[in-house]
């Protein structure tokens, strides 16, 4: 009940597409869907079925929860990926700097030997 009130609560936080588009695609097939939709309408035999039927009003909330993980998960790997890079261009300039401080050590005449 506490998470179905905060999410009453947070819906007047949610972006214009949130509220447009509030339902994700599902990857169910047509034939598949309406399979689910007859289950869910059926009466429930077991106790944990029954005791499901209660738990319908969350599904948004873990849809929601699975994004920002997924999203979460996403931006940590763009991090990650953006640290090495960001390494990696730190050893270059590095190789660079350390190039340029040989070259101005180096006399300009040849070498005599």
């Amino acid at each position: 009940q506490r998470i179905l009130r905060l999410a009453e609560m947070c819906r007047r936080l949610e972006t214009e597409e949130e509220k447009v588009l509030p339902f994700y695609p599902s990857s169910l097939a047509e034939w598949e869907q309406q399979k689910a939709l007859r289950v869910l309408e059926e009466t429930a035999s077991e106790p944990l079925a029954r005791a499901m039927k209660d738990y319908m009003g969350l599904e948004r909330f873990w849809q929601r929860f699975n994004k920002a993980k997924l999203e979460e998960k996403g931006l940590e790997r763009a991090r990650a990926a953006l640290a090495d890079r960001n390494q990696e261009l730190r050893r270059l300039l590095q190789q660079y700097l350390a190039g340029a401080t040989i070259n101005q050590k180096v006399p300009k005449d040849p070498h005599p030997l």
